[in-house]
């Protein structure tokens, strides 16, 4: 409560809260040209304003082999996008006093961590090095672990720490996984049960589950990789707090316009949510254990399960997803409650998110570069 008392004072005094611009909705046809000129397949955007939806539409195909349509209720992939839903989920349960944030996970769980040995939850390779009894749910949710993103991009494929938990930003589902076993293990909930009861069931997300769902074959998106390349979509059987998530641009534009809203957390979580929790200096997010130095001059810095910076309008935070056949983004400002959030079932989508986003928003100080590193700003 503190926070947000100190955000209404700071509005008070600031010019940076004074009455916020609309969001703009891009006409089609500047959507279309800038999807012809990357060659964009698919792309499905939503306009958030006031905390509201304003505008849902989707242009090109979710399959180009057999020409079918991609729209508003197209199953796509959601890639990392579900990190920050599955925050949105933990912080509930902090505040019904189920989840301290900054518990050590050696108090969270039956067990030590290490005796966690059998698939998925395996983390045996981290017995005899003690540093894992300094994690939280903090450190974890800011991707301050010390992991590399993934065991499997390691030399010997063996999970280990590169530096101190909590020391610096290190992109890394791995802490997704260490927090989902929490639940499931240390709470005794289930991930799909809770995610579907707490998020997806009271923002209205018909199309969107952590599980592969029958029926979402009848409108499901294939992927689209740099070289135009179909990859099928993949029917996850399991949940995955690091990225399992399937949904529609629909659904996703009712997810963001509840969090930027902050329905369903106490006035305080909300606040934590978008709070600067851990400053970021890397000079990009990729690769996730190279440091840097770089003073970021709008204060670029991790909250839970998203990223944060400071915007000539005010406040205003991040999520990405991204794998070699989607990419997705989504932005909000907390001045106007204005967010754009675009799904696409093909990668090269990416390289008109800026535009999009500049057309949409206008002129913000989203990090492209940190977030892109093949971010070149299109001059004056």
């Amino acid at each position: 409560m503190k926070a947000v008392c100190l955000l209404l004072s700071a509005c008070l005094t600031s010019a940076t809260c004074a009455a916020a611009p609309s969001a703009t909705v891009v006409p089609d046809d500047e959507v279309r040209g800038l999807m012809a000129r990357e060659h964009v397949e698919g792309l499905a955007m939503a306009v958030i304003d006031g905390g509201q939806v304003k505008s849902v539409r989707t242009w090109g195909r979710r399959n180009v082999e057999k020409d079918l349509p991609l729209t508003p209720q197209t199953v796509m992939y959601g890639a990392s996008l579900t990190k920050t839903a599955f925050a949105y989920m933990l912080l509930q349960l902090v505040d019904e006093g189920k989840l301290d944030l900054d518990a050590s996970v050696a108090t969270l769980l039956p067990q030590p961590l290490p005796a966690y040995d059998k698939k998925p939850y395996d983390f045996s390779q981290l017995a005899g090095d003690e540093r894992w009894r300094k994690l939280t749910p903090r450190i974890m949710l800011t991707h301050s672990t010390g992991f590399a993103n993934f065991r499997w991009v390691e030399p010997d494929g063996k999970l280990r720490f590169h530096f101190d938990p909590g020391a610096r930003y290190g992109y890394s589902a791995e802490g997704m996984y260490i927090l989902q076993l929490i639940v499931e293990r240390g709470l005794g909930l289930d991930t799909e049960e809770e995610m579907q009861r707490r998020v997806f069931g009271r923002f209205g997300m018909r199309n969107t589950s952590m599980l592969w769902r029958a029926d979402f074959a009848n409108n499901l998106a294939d992927g689209y990789t740099i070289e135009g390349k179909m990859v099928p979509h993949d029917d996850r059987s399991r949940a995955s707090a690091a990225g399992s998530m399937d949904t529609s641009i629909e659904d996703q534009a009712r997810l963001w316009a509840g969090i930027v809203r902050g329905e369903g957390l106490s006035a305080a979580s909300r606040a934590m949510l978008v709070r600067p929790q851990l400053p970021i200096t890397s000079n990009n997010q990729f690769p996730t254990l190279v440091p840097g130095q770089v003073a970021w001059p709008q204060k670029l810095s991790a909250g839970l399960g998203l990223v944060t910076f400071q915007d000539r309008s005010g406040p205003a935070w991040f999520k990405g997803g991204h794998d070699d056949s989607t990419g997705n983004m989504a932005i909000c400002l907390e001045n106007g409650k204005r967010c754009v959030v675009l799904l696409s079932n093909d990668v090269r989508a990416e390289r008109i998110y800026p535009e999009l986003a500049r057309r949409v928003l206008g002129e913000t100080d989203m990090p492209w570069k940190w977030e892109y590193g093949w971010y070149k700003p299109t001059p004056p």
